[in-house]
This record gives structure tokens, C-alpha cells and sequence, in this order.
């Protein structure tokens, strides 16, 4: 039976993947303009990329455009066929849902991680950088969209079937297993490389609180609200430190 309600409409590709692509599109065109100035992208953006360099060669990013295009409209094709076209009044109502998302998201991450270190007050976690305001806002975007690809649908997903077919764990254990280990990788992900913060363990457990919440957002509310909230929180963050 297809799903027409709000609530579980939007979490099908017809909508979700459909609702990210704007997103995809901003942060490729604006790591277009600005790669002549930095050559700066986002490192999940640079680690998929790689890898599929690596495997393809030259060919590798090739395979990458195709491989994301190509599944996604696959998807997006097939939901439609099935339950018929997307309402436009329900990406307004994902666009609210994800800004009110993005603004509550800091403080309760906040809250969280300051009741399991213990902490007096909200932990802001707002880093400078040397990066221009332009560059900045490129990889927040670029956070929001291939962050929540590899973190949330290629780790989580890969460490839950891990977990069910390797280890032969109950459904629940294995997506607890997946979430926390997940959330885990996610955070240690932030310190490495050159732009790399600074480790401290208040950041790092806030980063892993973060990485819980947004796989509990994407499984209840799927892949696209989950990527515009994130990219928004991280853009409020951005417009903050400047």
C-alpha cells in the first residue's frame, strides 16, 4: 500500500533523495567555483572520491558521478512508479522540519553531552578557522551531504549487516552495535588530517553525541532531512564564528 501521509511519505526516495539534490548541486558548483582559489572540499567528499579513484583510476570519478546519479534515480523512478508523484507542500514542510531541526540541534547536543561529561552548562562547540567565509559555507554543504552518505547510509548500514550476517546478531544489538560504533567513527573523522581540530574529549564526546542524533534522525526521518540538517546547523555554525 503506499505511503501518502507526511510523516512517512517524506522519508521515500521520491522525496528524500529528491529533496537533497539541491544540496548536492550547491556544494559541487561551489567547489567548482572556489577550487581554483583553495582546492578545499569537504574530507568525506575527498575520501569517497579517492577510494574510487584508487579502485578506477582515471576512470574513478567517473564511476563515482554515475554510481550516485544513477542509484539515485533508480530509487527515486521505482518510488514514483509505486506510489505516485511528490506533493509540492510537502518539501515546504521538509524545509520547515529541517530548519527547526538545524536550530534545536546544537543546544540539545549541548545539553547531552554536558549531563555524560558531567559539565555545568552547554558546550558550544564553534572552532575558528582560517578559511575564508565562502570556502566555509562549501564545506558545511558538502558536511551535510557526504557526511550523512558515508557515515550514516554506507557505515552504519555496512556495520548493522556486519553485525546481523557476520556475527548473527538480533536486529536491535546489531543497529545499537552499528549506531554507537558508527557515531564513534564519525567523531575520531574530525580529527584527522590537516584542517583537523584539535582533540579534546569534551569535542570529541559532543561530535559523538552529534553522530547518535543524526543516525536517530535519519532512521526516523531518512536520508535528505537528515543531510539539510546538518548542513544547516553546520552553516549556522559557520555564520557564528565569523
Amino acid at each position: 500500500m503506499p505511503n501518502s501521509g507526511y510523516w512517512s511519505a517524506t522519508r521515500a526516495p521520491r522525496y528524500s533523495l529528491t529533496f537533497a539534490l539541491p544540496l548536492l548541486l550547491a556544494y559541487e558548483v561551489l567547489a567548482r567555483v572556489l577550487s581554483g582559489e583553495t582546492g578545499i572540499r569537504n574530507g568525506a567528499d575527498v575520501l569517497l572520491k579517492s577510494l574510487f579513484v584508487l579502485l578506477g583510476g582515471r576512470h574513478g570519478l567517473t564511476v563515482f558521478g554515475i554510481l550516485l546519479f544513477g542509484t539515485g534515480l533508480f530509487l527515486v523512478v521505482r518510488d514514483w512508479r509505486l506510489n505516485g508523484p511528490p506533493r509540492g507542500r510537502f518539501f515546504l514542510g521538509m524545509t520547515l522540519e529541517s530548519g527547526v531541526y538545524a536550530f534545536l540541534f546544537g543546544g540539545v547536543t549541548s545539553v547531552l553531552t554536558a549531563l555524560l561529561l558531567q559539565g555545568p552548562g552547554l558546550l558550544m562547540l564553534v572552532q575558528g578557522t582560517s578559511l575564508a567565509l565562502p570556502t566555509q559555507l562549501m564545506v558545511s554543504l558538502g558536511a551535510g551531504l557526504y557526511e550523512e552518505l558515508l557515515f550514516r547510509v554506507i557505515l552504519v548500514s555496512a556495520l548493522a549487516r556486519l553485525a546481523t550476517a557476520g556475527f548473527g546478531w538480533k536486529t536491535l544489538p546489531a543497529g545499537i552495535f552499528a549506531t554507537v560504533l558508527g557515531a564513534l567513527v564519525f567523531s575520531a573523522f574530525h580529527y584527522i588530517g590537516p584542517l583537523g581540530d584539535t582533540l579534546t574529549l569534551s569535542s570529541f564526546m559532543f561530535r559523538m553525541v552529534a553522530g547518535l542524533l543524526l543516525s536517530g534522525l535519519f532512521l526516523l526521518r531518512g536520508f535528505g532531512i537528515t543531510a539539510w540538517t546538518h548542513a544547516l546547523y553546520d552553516v549556522i555554525l559557520t555564520v557564528m564564528g565569523n
